[in-house]
């Protein structure tokens, strides 16, 4: 069962320790051959940096194992995968570093084991990508598979299903599934048998993997499960049903050997924060620098063409639901909202000034909010604020809607750059939005603030 795992982690192996020796030679000739650095005392020799490759190579052996690099599995992520390749190219360069200290070897050199620790990190992580891109390709048409049982027949266990259809390079093919009273309602699926025939499908269909896929209203029919395949040696694997409990994402931890399940975790705190918090200050000054000429003429324009404030202050609810004023360019004739009251805006919007409609449906109204990101009230990327009328009314019939206010309002969103603004539909915005919430990385920010200039900027439910 594991030979296989056993010699991808070999190939693994040797791999690393060929980029590892390519980069130790490479930092050597960038750094004192290349003549691209300048030199302030007499260079190291090519000797000196072969004589001290085996015990690279050797140091390089400890990190990685240290680091996790050969925990070879066909669940693990890529993300997880150049983490652990990043964590060992760091060790492998404190350890070479120490040693060379310890030794008074001559050839220390900080900007050499720069350039390793950069080399070998690139170098290490390519090489891997390229290997799992090959594997997967492979799995996906049919080679290197195992073979998997689900238990249960119910949503989950379908969603489980189609999951590992769509994940196919994963090499893990369902062969069906196991239910103890299969109703009428399951004869489009391939029910195998019951729970005590799962230890004969497990040795006639040479299963591997094992999905418990049970609702929690069946928590006794699962622990039974895993009695019966205590005597077993598949990998098996619960399947928790909480999407409606969590309201972000679930997560597990470890506390005093009790597992834990987070249902309601951000990745919003920390040094997140500070990064996000700096990337908001600093692109938000650099768009208000260049937009300042655009603004002055809209401001300018705004004035002259309708009687009023150039700018429209709303109350809207940020992060932990506190309230605060949201700018924007005046789009609507003053005292609009006193005829109506507080109402979404709609196509074709009679209040709206002919000037604000073509601001509105360019989104160009947005741009004082940049002001709001300065003063911290709201972030460049994130869930749009909405109003305290129609928060109450929100929270009381959609699902989840308040987790929305666990991070700061944005002027735009992940929900937005694909389509769902204006008058569409709210429980599909809360969908993304607590997607992004769950799912934030500053890569993700700048995505979807590239995705923005193409997508959100003129839409057609923009209004």
């Amino acid at each position: 069962m594991y030979h296989r795992s056993q010699l991808l982690a070999a190939c693994f192996l040797i791999s690393d320790l060929a980029v590892t020796a390519a980069s130790w030679l490479a930092a050597y000739f960038i750094r004192f051959e290349s003549g691209w650095f300048p030199l302030y005392k007499e260079p190291a020799t090519l000797d000196q940096c072969l004589r001290f490759l085996p015990l690279v190579l050797i140091l390089s052996l400890v990190a990685a194992r240290l680091a996790g690099q050969y925990a070879v599995h066909r669940l693990r992520r890529m993300r997880e995968e150049v983490l652990a390749v990043c964590k060992g190219s760091a060790l492998l360069t404190l350890l070479v570093m120490a040693t060379l200290f310890c030794m008074q070897d001559p050839y220390e050199s900080r900007g050499t084991l720069m350039l390793f620790f950069g080399l070998n990190f690139v170098g290490v992580s390519l090489a891997r990508r390229v290997s799992w891109a090959l594997i997967r390709f492979l799995r996906s048409h049919g080679y290197n598979q195992h073979f998997s049982l689900i238990v249960g027949t119910g949503r989950v266990a379908r969603k489980t299903a189609r999951a590992l259809r769509r994940a196919s390079w994963m090499g893990i093919k369902n062969v069906g599934f196991v239910e103890e009273n299969p109703g009428r309602w399951t004869g489009d699926l391939d029910v195998l048998g019951t729970f005590n025939d799962l230890p004969e499908i497990i040795s006639k269909y040479q299963i591997r993997h094992i999905f418990i896929a049970l609702p929690m209203s069946r928590y006794n029919d699962a622990r039974r499960v895993f009695d019966i395949l205590s005597q077993s040696l598949v990998e098996v694997r619960l399947v928790a049903d909480v999407p409606n409990l969590a309201g972000l994402s679930l997560t597990t931890t470890n506390l005093d050997g009790l597992p834990l399940l987070g249902l309601r975790e951000s990745p919003h705190f920390g040094l997140n924060v500070v990064v996000k918090r700096v990337m908001d200050v600093v692109l938000a000054s650099l768009a208000l620098l260049f937009l300042s000429p655009l603004m002055s003429l809209i401001a300018i324009l705004v004035k002259l063409t309708s009687p009023g404030p150039v700018f429209y202050k709303q109350e809207r609810c940020g992060l932990n639901g506190r309230p605060f004023f949201m700018l924007k360019f005046r789009s609507m004739r003053i005292n609009a909202e006193s005829e109506t009251g507080a109402v979404w805006a709609r196509k074709g919007d009679a209040r709206c000034t002919p000037l604000g409609a073509f601001l509105r449906r360019t989104s160009l109204d947005e741009l004082p909010q940049l002001f709001n990101v300065l003063m911290g009230d709201m972030s460049l990327v994130g869930p749009r604020p909405e109003r305290p009328v129609f928060i109450q009314q929100f929270s009381q019939t959609i699902p989840s809607y308040m987790a929305r206010h666990r991070v700061k309002a944005g002027i735009t969103g992940w929900a937005q750059v694909h389509g769902w603004r204006g008058n569409t539909s709210l429980r599909k915005r809360i969908q993304y939005d607590l997607y992004y919430i769950t799912h934030w990385t500053p890569l993700l920010d700048l995505r979807i603030l590239w995705m923005t200039v193409f997508r959100g900027l003129i839409h057609r439910n923009a209004y």
